[in-house]
């Protein structure tokens, strides 16, 4: 029997010919037929796929031979090709979309300024060290409202073009002085993130590496990090142990959630959080804002939305322009 999982995955380092990348991305992914979302720019790679075992390390080893990407870092989870509604496969300006083309330089040895990237158990330890140490949350922040690390500072971006924005109404100033670690899933868009706030005059940045992922395979559920972590697929959510609590709390009635849906009003499609009995009736067709659907609210058209003759359970999950 077969033995399927997800890869994420990315690598920072010019690229003179994205189109060509994506070219022959795709013609890879067909080969062994994985599914997922790849994003190539001219800053690097960054992807998402799954698959069956064998035709992922197939996939990793072809795509670690272009020079550019030997030290592809990729990170397994559970999950299969089926987490993914297809392929797709992308050429974008910025890898990650913070609406800033060009003010990060991206070389050789990737990102150029970023913060230090550190360990888990570095983080741990400069947590215990360092009592004035902030922990910065570099995604969405409906993404936090499922998990997040114990007192992190979460921006008020419901998009990452939102960062830019955030970072340059001084209402994180008075942080500049302070030692800062961001996080992100996966840690792609923490390379970009420390480098703009080190631009920004926040003196003492780090990143957390490999992201949350990686701190959630070292620590499971024993650290600094509390409940899910949402993810950019039909998943929606992984845990990192059988322990893990539910931060989450239902749109609709206040309870224990950690599951992302959209509206069912097709002209809506607002990204809510549901408990698992609102979760049975989304799927039915009956789950509608509980306040009134308004378009003009954060969150609006945000989720991925069941097409016309797919499974109710499809349109949830968090869906949007990064992937890790």
């Amino acid at each position: 029997m077969s033995v399927n999982r997800i890869l994420l995955y990315y690598s920072l380092c010019p690229l003179p010919d994205p189109q060509a990348i994506a070219l022959w991305q795709r013609a890879l992914c067909e080969r062994l037929g994985l599914r997922g979302r790849i994003l190539i720019s001219p800053e690097g790679l960054n992807g998402t796929v799954g698959g069956e075992v064998g035709a992922l390390k197939q996939y990793a080893k072809t795509t670690r031979s272009y020079p550019g990407f030997r030290e592809m870092d990729l990170k397994w989870s559970d999950g299969s090709a089926q987490d993914f509604p297809r392929l797709s496969v992308k050429v974008r300006d910025e890898l990650v979309a913070f609406g800033a083309p060009g003010e990060v330089e991206v070389g050789t040895g990737g990102v150029i300024g970023g913060g230090r990237r550190i360990t888990p158990g570095e983080l741990d330890r400069l947590a215990d060290e360092r009592e004035d140490l902030v922990l910065f949350d570099g995604r969405n922040s409906w993404e936090a409202r499922i998990g997040r690390f114990k007192g992190a500072v979460v921006p008020e971006v419901e998009t990452t073009r939102d960062f830019v924005r955030e970072l340059d109404s001084g209402k994180y100033d008075d942080l500049k002085g302070k030692p800062i670690v961001t996080y992100c899933t996966g840690g792609i868009r923490c390379e970009f993130l420390s480098a703009l706030m080190r631009r920004r005059g926040f003196e003492e940045v780090y990143q957390l590496d490999g992201g949350v992922v990686r701190y959630g395979e070292a620590r499971q559920d024993s650290g600094l990090w509390e409940g899910s972590l949402a993810v950019f697929d039909g998943r929606g959510a992984i845990d990192f142990s059988s322990q893990t609590a539910v931060i989450g709390i239902c749109d609709v009635c206040g309870g224990s959630a950690r599951t992302f849906v959209n509206c069912s009003d097709p002209a809506c499609h607002r990204r809510l959080l549901a408990c698992d009995e609102h979760v049975r009736a989304h799927d039915g067709g009956g789950l509608r804002c509980p306040d009134g659907c308004r378009p003009d609210r954060p969150g609006h058209g945000g989720g991925r939305s069941a097409g016309p003759g797919t499974d109710p359970a499809a349109s949830r999950g968090p869906f949007s322009e990064a992937v890790s």
